[in-house]
Order: structure tokens, then C-alpha cells, then sequence
């Protein structure tokens, strides 16, 4: 591989990139990193002019101009919707003379799953794409770089090139080759399989639930599901991270990667979850409920998608960012990795020092957490 022959560039948006080359090198197992959703966040105005969220994608190209490595990268004014908190990090550095913002992001905007940060048609383009992204840091006088969710394939790529790890916790199932949701509640212990069993059927009590993907999500389900994303992001964030068109495109782009879960009183729907088919995943991403009902919530996100990925076959579900409840639900500690680039070595010493302790703290909550599974012991 001749250096010389490859050119580094940062696109306006995903959306000016061919889809056919950004999708080679970003495969088809995660949908998040799909041309379809990262173009519609910006098409739909979910992100750019106005959100911090300015798309920044990082190309590698070869002479031919073929498109051999890209980062999902962002310039970000803020550090919301990122689901990996700095804040202490940018108080530090704006009180020692600096502006931490704009910094560079590489991630899927508001998506705490895991997926593939460095989009590569072979490895060895990893340092070469991550140093054009530290060039791009130290040329423009910005703070730093991060990478977050990474997957685990990929974090010793960013190792390598000496961006400092940071952990911490979130909690998947695992699909142990369970034939049926019995199945799975056989592995826990016995008071816990009660539980569960007692919230579902409290949870369904005068209820329907309606399973939708492909074609058969329609208008109307959108507009149902917007008011419940809308009261959920006006609770969580003050604001909705996504637009209302985001959800028109979803349903026009991606429809067959999504599972959209309605809950339906006396005929009129109450609550939703969106989850995210992946190829060996589904992400739970979105909910929101007009109705206070018990232990709905755990069965539209936590023991539906359970149902769902038994039955497409999946390795686990990924449920979203932190909540120690889904413990009890048969949802394990699993640790996330970002990394981190920081262009002053002052700063990135400090901050290396903090990370090493923060990361033996998440080790034992982990090691805590896991004892603490309701799954069978022995």
C-alpha cells in the first residue's frame, strides 16, 4: 500500500458520499452505520445547522478516487447526545485557558449501540485514517477526538494508534440458542422467573400489542409514535433529538431493518418502542408511552425484544444506554469502550490518569453487577 496514492478529505455530509461505497465498507450487520441512517439524520435536519451535530465524515480515498476508509465523524459545539459524558473534561480545560469546543466526533448522533467506528475496505488503513483525523484535531486548533460504542473488533485499532481507552457499563441479553422466551426463564432462578412472569401478564392486562416492520408500518403508526418519542424526549432531554421527519424516512429507507412495537387500549395505541434489526443485534432505541401503566415499559423494551430476537435468530439485544432495573430482566454487564485523542500532551496526561482509575472502578462494578444476574448459579 503506497501512502502517496491515498488523499484524505472531510466530506459536507454522509449524504454526498455514494451510497454503494459508503455501505461496502460499512457492511450490512449494523444499521446505524448505514448510508440510509446517517444521510435521513441530516436530511431530516436531526442533525446540522442549529443542533451542534455538524456531519464532518473523514475519507480516505485511493488515486482512482474509490473510497477505501471513512470515520461517521461530526464536529460538535456541545457533549449532548452523546451518551459518553466529558463535561468534567471541557470544565477543566475551559478553566485553564482553552475551548474545548468544537471537538471532533466519531459516532452515530444519539446512539448508544455498538457498531464499527473506522469504516475500512482492509485494516491497514486504520492508522492512516486515524492520523488524518489527529491531523484535522491539531490543524484546526480543536481539543480532541472521540470515538465512542466502539465494537470490540475494532478497539485495538484505536489502541494501537495511542487514543486512550475509557470504559463503561451497559447491560445486553444473550440469546443462549433459546428456542422461546420459556425457554430462556428456565436458566434464572426460580422467584425471578415469577417475577417476570407476573409483570408480563400484568403488563398485557386489556392491551394489544402489535409487532410492525416492512410495509406494514404506515403513516398513522408514525404519527402515534411521535407523540410518544416527543414526551419521552421532552422528559429525558428537554428537547427531541430527532424531527418528525426522521421517523417519515425511517419508514421509507429502512422499514425492513426496524421493528416497531405498538401497545394498543380499546383500539387506540398508548405506547411504542423502535428497535433496529441488525445482523446479529436488535437495538432498542426509541420509547414513549401516554398511558402510566405498570411494567409496560419492561415489556414493550425488555421482554418483547427478547421475544423478537429468539425469533429472528440474533445473539443478543443491545437495550440503550445505562439502567442498572434491566439486571433483574436477564440483561447482563457489559462493558463499552470509547477512545479518545487529545491534541495537548499536558491535558491528555491528566486525563490518562483519571481513565486509569475510572476504569478499575467500572471493573468492579462489573464484577459486582455480574454476581448479581438473576440467571441459576452453578
Amino acid at each position: 500500500m503506497a501512502e502517496s496514492s491515498l488523499t484524505a478529505r472531510v466530506a459536507p455530509a454522509v449524504g454526498d458520499v455514494p451510497a454503494a461505497q459508503w455501505d461496502a465498507l460499512a457492511g450490512k450487520d449494523n444499521p446505524f452505520t448505514s448510508h440510509a441512517f446517517l444521510s435521513l439524520l441530516e436530511e431530516s435536519g436531526s442533525v446540522g445547522p442549529g443542533t451542534g451535530w455538524q456531519a464532518a465524515p473523514l475519507l480516505l480515498e485511493d488515486a482512482s478516487g474509490k473510497l477505501v476508509g471513512a470515520l461517521p465523524s461530526y464536529l460538535k459545539g456541545h457533549s449532548q447526545g452523546e451518551y459518553v459524558f466529558d463535561y468534567a473534561w471541557a470544565d477543566a480545560w475551559h478553566r485553564a485557558g482553552g475551548e474545548y469546543y468544537p471537538k471532533l466526533q466519531v459516532s452515530v448522533p444519539f446512539t448508544p449501540g455498538t457498531g464499527p467506528r473506522l469504516l475500512l475496505a482492509d485494516d491497514s488503513y486504520a492508522p492512516l485514517l486515524l492520523g488524518a483525523a489527529e491531523q484535522l484535531v491539531q490543524q484546526n486548533g480543536w481539543s480532541s477526538a472521540h470515538a465512542t460504542f466502539i465494537e470490540p473488533a475494532q478497539q485495538q485499532l484505536f489502541e494501537d494508534a495511542g487514543w486512550l481507552r475509557r470504559e463503561d457499563i451497559q447491560f445486553h441479553w444473550y440469546n443462549r440458542d433459546y428456542d422461546s422466551f420459556e425457554a430462556f426463564l428456565a436458566d434464572l432462578t426460580s422467584r425471578k422467573r415469577k417475577d417476570l412472569r407476573k409483570e408480563r401478564r400484568a403488563a398485557n392486562e386489556g392491551l394489544e400489542v402489535k409487532a410492525l416492520t416492512g410495509d406494514d408500518i404506515r403513516p398513522e403508526h408514525w404519527d402515534a409514535f411521535w407523540l410518544f418519542y416527543q414526551d419521552t424526549g421532552a422528559r429525558k432531554w428537554g428537547t427531541p433529538y430527532l424531527t418528525r421527519a426522521a421517523f417519515d424516512l425511517m419508514g421509507e429507507r429502512m422499514a425492513d431493518r426496524l421493528l416497531l412495537l405498538l401497545a394498543y387500549e380499546d383500539g387506540r395505541p398508548i405506547a411504542g418502542a423502535l428497535n433496529f434489526i441488525g445482523g446479529q443485534a436488535l437495538y432498542g432505541r426509541y420509547w414513549g408511552c401516554l398511558s402510566d401503566r405498570r411494567f409496560l415499559h419492561f415489556e414493550l423494551c425488555y421482554y418483547r425484544a427478547i421475544d423478537a430476537a429468539i425469533e429472528l435468530g440474533l445473539d443478543r439485544v443491545e437495550a440503550g444506554a445505562q439502567g442498572g432495573h434491566k439486571l433483574a430482566r436477564g440483561y447482563e454487564p457489559v462493558a463499552t469502550v470509547s477512545m479518545h485523542y487529545l491534541a495537548d500532551p499536558g491535558f491528555r496526561d491528566a486525563v490518562e490518569d483519571f481513565l486509569s482509575r475510572e476504569r478499575m472502578g467500572v471493573g468492579m462494578d462489573q464484577l459486582h453487577l455480574a454476581q448479581r444476574t438473576p440467571f441459576k448459579k452453578g
